[in-house]
């Protein structure tokens, strides 16, 4: 899935961030192979522009990230006391208020909370170290791919920090309650082949194949009508909150809105 194909047009390209249109589908790369796509609040923000640019047109969405990484997470300059220049270092944060403490992490979150937006279908393509902040944007996606070389950790715990980037939600839906414990409190990796036996990964595939694969996925995302896969992807996304009751009434309505779709009679 490369980002330099001559049908695309880049619509997006800073701070780390490269946003690309073919048609129905979106690219966005994480473009700082140097520091292994390691994230920093500048990166965060240009992904949540990213999400803002996208055409009503794009129905599939790829996140991947240049070089031998996915994102290796937080810069390690967050943790120094200047931080980043320009912005709040953790200590500034953390002498805050309240009110302004929960705001600027909210600010942060909004980058990892728009992949799952009911409108579009998005696939994480996955190698090397996804950890942290990597680890949390690729459970962002609906659907991941992950190379035989992947490795996923959630480091935050051993730092003193908790995972903060909307990632623990997606973590215990996917993998349970106590093996999601396990793997952010030990810290430790999760290897590919694990990763698609418990649930993080849909496919591992070698290196070499990871850009086709993603591209055959995709494509096969792309073939339902977009309509349906809305509806679909809504009702899947409401099921753990709903009771087996509300989902089949949930079912009945989203079935009516489609045959009164295909029969001319929608609004």
């Amino acid at each position: 899935m490369t980002s330099n194909d001559s049908t695309s047009t880049v619509v997006l390209d800073k701070d780390g961030v490269r946003l690309t249109i073919d048609g129905t589908l979106a690219t966005v790369t994480l473009a700082n192979a140097a520091k292994r796509n390691a994230q920093s609040p500048a990166l965060w923000r240009a992904l949540t522009e990213a999400g803002r640019a996208l055409p009503g047109s794009v129905r599939v969405v790829v996140l991947r990230g240049e070089g031998k990484s996915f994102s290796a997470g937080l810069d390690r300059q967050a943790f120094t006391p200047e931080g980043f220049e320009g912005e709040p270092s953790f200590l500034d944060m953390a002498r805050g208020d309240d009110a302004a403490l929960d705001a600027v992490i909210a600010e942060y979150q909004e980058a990892f909370t728009w992949w799952r937006r009911s409108d579009v279908l998005t696939i994480a393509a996955v190698q090397g170290h996804a950890i942290g902040a990597g680890f949390q944007l690729a459970l962002a996606c609906d659907l991941r791919v992950a190379a035989e070389d992947a490795q996923f950790a959630m480091r935050e715990t051993s730092l003193g920090l908790v995972p903060d980037l909307t990632g623990t939600h997606p973590l215990v839906s996917l993998v349970g309650y106590a093996r999601a414990l396990e793997i952010c409190v030990t810290g430790r990796y999760v290897h590919a082949d694990e990763a698609e036996r418990i649930g993080l990964a849909n496919l591992v595939v070698p290196g070499a194949e990871l850009d086709a694969a993603v591209r055959d996925l995709a494509g096969a995302l792309l073939a339902a009508p977009r309509d349906a896969v809305v509806e679909t992807k809504a009702l899947l996304q409401g099921a753990v909150e709903r009771s087996y009751e509300e989902q089949r009434v949930a079912e009945r309505a989203a079935q009516g809105r489609r045959l009164r779709d295909l029969a001319g009679l929608g609004d």
